[in-house]
Parts: C-alpha cells; structure tokens; sequence
C-alpha cells in the first residue's frame, strides 16, 4: 500500500507566476516548493497502486481548461492557496471512477486549488493573501502520485498518467 492522490501538476508558466510571489517563510507559516505545487483531484490515502491503474485505465478524463486566481487565499486556517477554477468536471469522474479504491471516501464537493504554504495554529499570513495571481492552462493529464513522508516534508512521486480526452 502507498499513500496516494490524483493530481493535475501546473505547467511551467503557472509555476513562474507563483513564484513571482513573496515567498519568505515567516513565524508559523511554511511555503511549499514550486515542485510540490498541484491541483488535488482527489486524495486516496492508502491504497494498492494496482487498484488505482486498473479503476482509472478505463476512466473517461474530459479536458479541462484550469483558471489559476484570481488571488492568493486561505483554505481554512492552514492552508494559504491559489485558487484553481474549470477542475470540478474532471475531479468528478476521477472520483467515479476511483469510488471503490482507497481508504477514504471521496470528499463531498470540490475545491479545486494548489497549496502554496502551511500554516501552523496562530500563526498570521502577511504578504501574500490577497495578491493577484493570474494564469489558465489546458489540462491534458491527470497524474497518480505517491507521497512518501519524510522528516523535511513529503516527497511526490508520479507513478502513472492518463491523458484527458
């Protein structure tokens, strides 16, 4: 068993945009990356690689024109994102197709964004939320990857790829 997700990783060009962001850690808030930054389409946790190859070999994957922005935002109290629009379409039929694989259900909705740093409890965001951050992308993948946990962070691993139709 692995931990796994299905993803959607940002072209070079978006990756460049969030970059351009301020970046600098701060007491309680840890920036993630670039090589980290994707779009969940949906997170297993522990499941056999095998079972995800096989329930996704025969997904249909719509093609999706992702919508990066408008501005950098907080997901709960933990997460400060960039938004990502135009997903929901393709998340759904991952979900589908991988509804019996995993050992968590699929999430109820869909909020489609790339985490660009964590913060810890009480911690406060400065310089960043609320910044613009435009970009689109076509997605043409939807990419199975293993996240192994390491003392410095995760590591990501793309372990398969499908390409959307």
């Amino acid at each position: 068993m692995a931990r796994l997700f299905l993803a959607v990783w940002p072209p070079e060009h978006v990756v460049e945009v969030l970059r351009a962001l301020p970046r600098k850690d701060q007491r309680g808030v840890r920036f993630l990356a670039p090589e980290m930054w994707h779009a969940t389409l949906r997170f297993l946790g522990n499941a056999e690689i095998g079972d995800v190859l096989a329930a996704m070999d025969d997904a249909d994957l719509p093609a999706a024109r992702a919508r990066v922005g408008p501005a950098i935002d907080m997901l709960g109290r933990h997460s400060v994102i960039a938004p990502v629009g135009g997903l929901d379409q393709l998340a759904a039929r991952v979900v589908e197709a991988t509804a019996d694989v995993g050992d968590l259900p699929p999430r109820r909705g869909y909020t489609g964004h790339i985490t660009i740093a964590r913060v810890k409890r009480g911690a406060t965001v400065r310089n960043v939320v609320g910044l613009r951050c435009d970009a689109e992308f076509d997605v043409d993948t939807v990419a199975l990857v293993e996240s192994r946990l390491r003392p410095q962070g995760s590591e990501y691993t793309t372990v398969a790829s499908w390409p959307t139709r």
